[in-house]
């Protein structure tokens, strides 16, 4: 069954951009986590102002950082995610 002409098309994604985004990043606590993602977010958004908040884990262990931003759409959003899931030690990206 198809659907009618008339009907509006369903959009990829509920979000309307650009957005205020805030993606949280969870995975093991190194030196350089927290620095690697923020450097993945400014190198897809060179141009967007960045807060960034980090929160380790009750014993440690992990790390978690939420990192602020303006994203102009989704293949940036994609982009991000794909670069950050390639990581070894990046645990979640949402």
């Amino acid at each position: 069954m198809t659907a009618p002409n008339h009907l509006p098309p369903i959009p990829e994604t509920p979000l309307q951009f650009p957005c205020i985004f805030p993606l949280k990043v969870m995975g093991k606590a190194t030196n350089d986590f927290e620095a690697f993602v923020v450097a993945v977010v400014a190198k897809h958004a060179p141009n967007s102002a960045r807060s960034v908040l980090t929160r380790p884990s009750r014993g440690g262990k992990y790390l978690s950082v939420t990192v602020t931003f303006v994203a102009e759409s989704k293949t940036q959003l994609d982009a991000i995610y794909a670069e950050l899931n390639a990581r070894q030690g990046v645990l979640m990206a949402l």
